[in-house]
């Protein structure tokens, strides 16, 4: 591993430093022919770099792990995690590394990450590698949600290695994605050091996520129970976002929860066509387990495993800590049940003081609508802001019970939506799954633009344009039943 003679970057290394217990010092694996295909150019100007010494060799040493800046100490971090609800009490980045800190033109600390950047201590039997395809999916996937102004990690290049990597569909271009992120911080960090022999790792943890991500909780007097709080209330907040815009995570395991609240890791993630409750992607996912609809009392399970990790910082006293514990998960489903009803209200155009009691009724009796017909959600919310103007045949046109959803209308009607609020908050582009896998494809045949148009769109979703009309489109009627990969 060379180091950039660039004085100006610099990467510090607060976890590598602060929390060795939790990190194994690492390199990155060799690159023997590495090739940019894809940079975030305003992600990388907001983190003070310039997208063209990213272009440079320089540039794609330091996407890749191989040229670092002096100082720097990469690292492969530890956690644990409830994997599909089994506890696994050593995961780790088996095949990522935290490069290092940085601070972006706001201010603001940003961890610097790899993936696909070569086997860890972590490992577990992988090669540690990545491919093109699951790259540049969350490359896509991230930037979407950064549109759609949902919390989220985001990604600013990614790099075909020139290594060819072997995956059950056969061989595969290799590829890294340089991550980027508030903090990579989750509840698996915190299940890991619950179990470490010094029990002063957890405390130390827990004040780096205050001083992180929940600093008004440091003045609190119980900063921990604070800390408990603010990220179910994160957590509810973010949780109710993916269900407004249909988003399906597809692997909510502990490890992929994170403390900052931002959403992490889309390896078998879509966006829902139809609507669909117990909507599934995940080729792993054979229970079920993180359908569309059971993704709030996901979120609060995996809260609880958080809660448990904290007991011992919570009281002294075990049972008065199961106590103030339980207490605050108890707040979870209000928490999540008002984020998501505002984030209703406002893609129905609803004024602020419409009356609780009638807009939640109205709100259920239409998600019953939607799933009895498996109506296109992204493309019903859309077309009924047109019945707001007074254009309600096309949407009308979708329901096989005229009456109810007619009887529904009068009474949405009645409260007088706004048209143009609910353009500003409903979508006409999401990365649809057919054209992600269009995307992927071409992409896989380097062939990029297909990925670029695609990025164009969902970069500006609330915003219709000519030109991209196939972009609004639900998927063919052949396209199928439609399955994700992890890409590991």
């Amino acid at each position: 591993m060379s180091r950039i003679p660039q004085p100006t970057l610099s990467l510090q290394a607060n976890f590598a430093s602060d929390l060795p217990e939790l990190s194994i010092p690492w390199q990155a694996e060799e690159t023997p022919e590495p090739r940019l295909l894809v940079i975030n150019e305003p992600l990388a100007a907001n983190l003070g770099l310039d997208p063209e010494w990213l272009r440079s060799q320089d540039g794609v040493g330091l996407l890749t792990g191989n040229r670092v800046p002096e100082g720097a100490a990469p690292v492969a971090q530890a956690y644990a995690g409830h994997q599909f609800g089994s506890y696994v009490p050593r995961l780790g980045d088996g095949r990522a590394l935290l490069l290092g800190e940085i601070t972006d033109t706001g201010g603001h600390r940003r961890d610097i990450h790899l993936k696909g950047s070569g086997r860890t201590p972590f490992a577990r039997g992988g090669d540690g590698r990545a491919v093109v395809g699951p790259m540049l999916r969350e490359y896509l996937i991230s930037e979407a949600m950064h549109g759609l102004g949902i919390p989220t990690t985001r990604s600013l290049a990614v790099v075909a290695t020139g290594r060819t990597v072997l995956r059950e569909e056969g061989p595969l271009r290799g590829a890294v994605l340089t991550r980027v992120a508030a903090s990579h911080l989750r509840v698996g960090s915190f299940q890991y050091a619950r179990n470490h022999e010094d029990p002063a790792v957890l405390r130390r943890l827990a004040d780096r996520a205050v001083e992180l991500h929940h600093p008004a909780a440091a003045q609190d007097e119980n900063p921990y129970l604070s800390l408990l709080r603010g990220v179910m209330a994160a957590q509810a907040g973010l949780v109710a976002q993916w269900l407004l815009v249909g988003f399906v995570h597809g692997v909510m395991n502990t490890d992929n929860m994170t403390i900052s609240g931002e959403t992490i890791d889309y390896g078998p993630c879509a966006f829902i066509d139809a609507f669909d409750r117990n909507a599934v992607y995940s080729s792993i996912d054979t229970g079920g387990r993180y359908a569309y609809g059971n993704q709030p009392a996901v979120a609060q399970w995996n809260l609880a495993r958080f809660a448990e990790a904290l007991l011992p910082l919570l009281h002294e006293d075990q049972e008065r800590a199961v106590s103030l514990a339980t207490e605050a998960l108890g707040e979870f489903p209000r928490e999540f049940g008002t984020a998501f009803s505002a984030g209703m209200r406002a893609k129905l155009g609803l004024p602020a003081d419409s009356p609780d009691e009638t807009v939640g009724t109205l709100i259920d009796d239409l998600l019953a609508l939607l799933q009895q017909d498996h109506v296109d959600y992204t493309q019903f919310f859309r077309r009924l802001g047109h019945g707001a103007r007074g254009d309600l045949g096309p949407v009308q046109a979708v329901f096989t019970d005229r009456p109810a959803f007619d009887a529904w209308t009068e009474r949405w009607l009645a409260f007088g939506p706004d048209p143009a609020a609910m353009e500003r908050t409903n979508p006409v582009y999401i990365p649809r799954n057919h054209l992600v896998e269009e995307a992927l494809e071409a992409a896989t045949a380097e062939d990029l633009a297909p990925l670029h148009r695609l990025l164009e769109a969902v970069s500006e979703p609330f915003h219709e344009r000519p030109g991209f009309e196939r972009y609004a489109e639900p998927p063919p009627e052949d396209f199928g039943r439609y399955r994700t990969y992890c890409g590991t």
